[in-house]
């Protein structure tokens, strides 16, 4: 019997999940962020204190590791694999100064014409005194990997989407060819990949096998969609936390930037989807989490609430609306909270379903079923009343960590069936 280490390298902290050969969840550890070091040194930290808190039998036996990072989390590094400069983390909108030069570069409605795209970051990293010192390009989960493994430049489709690499022809399109970037861009390969044996020296310390291979990774989001247990098209995850994200496994492929959507590919099929700024993020704004769980048994989920939000913290939506200028709408509010909150439930519910809706129109695979994560998963009348909504089962994920998702692709690289 052999098992299967998956780390997550999340907003919050770093997780390794340690699964058997039937996925079975073998072992778990944390470790969270602590922000007196660099951000290298904190990640390499990371990666090094899971490493030794998984038990030794468990480590003796290890036969792949894979690891996600969070999607847009970049650096450069030089020849030999040290980052010249600090890393870019994922929601870094640095990349807003050179928009304008993307948006004459890239094809229109482009996933890369984002402020916080891989290729946003690294238009505005080509002008840093230390850019004269990097030689390779990379992001978060290619250099962790990268420490494993002791290959540089490598990358997986899901991580280089918003480089700009074309997952569909599965290559560097010809207008960001065209940049002749003067240093290396990864070599790109489906996530799950296998890339090469642990180095000796890792091999030794942890006493890891020689011949365990590392895989290459994804990014947290799919990670947490590998987890849930969802693997048919038409079947479709929810995450319910501090945003509203929706991801739909679908035979066809389906990106417009005028409502913030893109696909990841995901094997033969497509993982599209969107991500709103309503969620819970919001509820927490009026409510404590006991206030959430006792005011919720007081709703009855059967009936709609006529109230008719769009709950924002602040103005501006991506998904299923795509309008920086949305203003929040959270008028009338009544004075009897339980009649609030249910508004609020019912008027994410209807966000969501308009977002599966818009899904569908553009030509994604009918919604079969939804499976839930995040903090919302847990409360049962949210449940029902966004089954009532999307008429379709609404279920919890098999599995919610991220890190268990990615011992998945360890164990059997992007095949997820």
């Amino acid at each position: 019997m052999g098992c299967y280490l998956g780390i997550d390298f999340g907003t919050s902290g770093a997780r390794a999940v340690v699964i058997d050969e039937s996925a079975q969840i073998q072992t778990q550890v944390r470790y969270p962020w602590l922000w007196a070091d660099s951000l290298v040194s904190s990640w390499q930290k990371a990666l090094l204190t899971l490493l030794g808190q998984i038990p030794e039998e468990l480590r003796r036996d290890m036969k792949a590791i894979a690891i996600n990072g969070t999607s847009s989390t970049v650096l450069l590094c030089d020849a030999i694999g040290n980052p010249v400069d600090t890393p870019l983390l994922y929601n870094d909108a640095r990349g807003s100064l050179v928009l304008e030069e993307l948006k004459n570069i890239a094809p229109a409605n482009h996933t890369v014409i984002s402020a916080t795209s891989s290729l946003a970051k690294l238009l505005w990293m080509m002008q840093l005194p230390s850019f004269g010192e990097a030689r390779y390009f990379l992001h978060q989960a290619d250099w962790l990997s990268f420490l494993l493994h002791g290959r540089l430049g490598i990358s997986d489709y899901h991580n280089a989407l918003k480089l700009g690499y074309d997952v569909e022809k599965l290559k560097y399109p010809e207008w960001l060819e065209s940049l002749q970037i003067p240093i290396q861009l990864p070599k790109v390969v489906p996530p799950g990949t296998p890339i090469g044996e642990l180095r000796p020296e890792i091999s030794q310390q942890f006493l890891l096998p020689q011949d365990c291979l590392v895989r290459a990774g994804t990014t947290d989001s799919i990670a947490a969609f590998l987890a849930s247990g969802a693997k048919s098209p038409g079947e479709a995850v929810t995450s319910l936390g501090s945003t509203l994200v929706l991801k739909l496994l679908s035979h066809t492929r389906v990106e417009d930037a005028r409502y913030g959507i893109y696909s990841h590919r995901l094997g033969d099929l497509w993982l599209t989807g969107g991500a709103s700024n309503t969620g819970g993020a919001v509820l927490q704004e009026f409510f404590t989490d006991a206030e959430l769980e006792n005011l919720s048994h007081e709703i009855d989920p059967t009936k709609a609430s006529e109230l008719d939000y769009y709950p924002l913290l602040r103005v501006g939506d991506r998904f299923p609306i795509n309008d920086p200028n949305l203003s929040p709408r959270l008028t009338p509010r009544p004075d009897n909270p339980v009649e609030f909150l249910h508004g609020l439930l019912e008027s994410i519910a209807r966000i969501e379903t308009q977002g599966y809706e818009l899904l569908q129109k553009l030509g994604a695979d009918s919604l079969d079923q939804v499976y839930t994560a995040g903090g919302g998963a847990k409360n049962p009348t949210w449940t029902a009343i966004r089954q009532r909504h999307l008429k379709v089962s609404v279920v919890s994920s098999v599995n919610t960590e991220a890190a268990y998702g990615t011992a998945l692709l360890a164990m059997k690289g992007v095949d997820i069936s």
